[in-house]
């Protein structure tokens, strides 16, 4: 059986039934298990992002860090992207005063591709055990601000797991959107296709169009984070260094809003809408046959960071 056959068959063997993916999509209850998946030195979001979830689990209960693939001019492979991501995870961490052993787990190296073949990684073995281990009453909540290899690898490998698992994804455009050539997606387009094929109750967080909103300027940040201990000095220069010229300028800080849906459902504002098809070339195409997902349509910025500034404030002073 060919890899593209192999696929077919393994998505047509998931299902959901539609009384099980509302309440999946729905706020969780109580202190929820959730992983994150980050490509974490691709930009500088993500480092608030991870900042903002651990300092957070008072809320939620961080079981798991995967580093996540990704190419660019930082990088020069997937796996060297995702090494460099390890290595980032491990100074915030280091920072936050948090103990990385069993925590964070290196993902894989090579994109899913169009070909759609599952990718080894510790990161995916680790996924699919945590996944296993809940239910549709107690799902894994999966929140992924990276390319989402290491997700689709866990899926084709182990199905059974897309109903015992929500994934919130910060990816693609706006559904009104001429296209959606957004980082995250184009970096593995096969990748997204699974996951949007698989049926996994999903979370979009769309980054034009939405998540634009969720943005920073310098005298903000040397304000509210650059004064609150190590932490606060690491990304407020992660944030400075990103350009070179300040004046007027400001920086979305994207990832962010995918944690926010996890810690408080009212700052990112949502509506219920039919799972769309990725197509090949990197378009929407709708069929409202297909599953529900949660789909984020706008994002309260003020109180995002507001929530942000007093955990790194109350942090500082501990």
């Amino acid at each position: 059986m060919n890899i593209k056959s192999l696929y077919r068959k393994t998505i047509n063997s998931m299902s959901m039934s539609d009384i099980q993916r509302l309440q999946m999509l729905q706020s969780p209850v109580g202190r929820p298990r959730v992983v994150l998946d980050t490509d974490t030195f691709n930009e500088i979001d993500d480092q608030f992002a991870l900042t903002h979830l651990m300092l957070s689990q008072d809320r939620v209960d961080v079981e798991a860090i995967y580093a996540a693939p990704f190419l660019n001019q930082r990088s020069g492979d997937p796996r060297k992207g995702m090494e460099l991501s390890y290595s980032e995870i491990l100074r915030l961490l280091e920072r936050l005063h948090i103990d990385p052993a069993s925590l964070v787990h290196k993902g894989v190296g090579e994109f899913v591709g169009p070909e759609k073949q599952a990718r080894k990684a510790e990161a995916v073995d680790d996924l699919i055990s945590r996944a296993r281990a809940g239910s549709s009453e107690n799902p894994l909540y999966v929140i992924a601000i990276a390319a989402v290899s290491n997700i689709a690898s866990a899926i084709l490998a182990a199905p059974d797991i897309v109903d015992k698992m929500v994934v919130v994804w910060l990816g693609a455009h706006a559904l009104n959107w001429p296209d959606i050539r957004e980082f995250n997606l184009r970096q593995d387009v096969g990748a997204a296709q699974i996951l949007f094929d698989s049926g996994v109750p999903l979370i979009l967080v769309p980054c034009q169009g939405v998540t634009t909103h969720l943005v920073s300027t310098v005298p903000e940040i040397e304000r509210y984070v650059e004064p609150k201990g190590e932490i606060g000095r690491f990304l407020a220069q992660r944030f400075k260094e990103y350009s070179d010229d300040h004046l007027g300028w400001s920086k979305p800080i994207w990832d962010m809003a995918a944690t926010a849906w996890i810690l408080d459902e009212s700052w990112v504002p949502s509506n219920l809408t039919s799972t769309p098809i990725i197509t090949d070339n990197m378009t929407w195409s709708r069929d409202d046959s297909r599953p529900l997902m949660r789909y984020v349509h706008s994002v309260n910025r003020d109180k995002i960071l507001k929530d942000f500034f007093h955990k790194l404030e109350a942090f500082a002073q501990e």
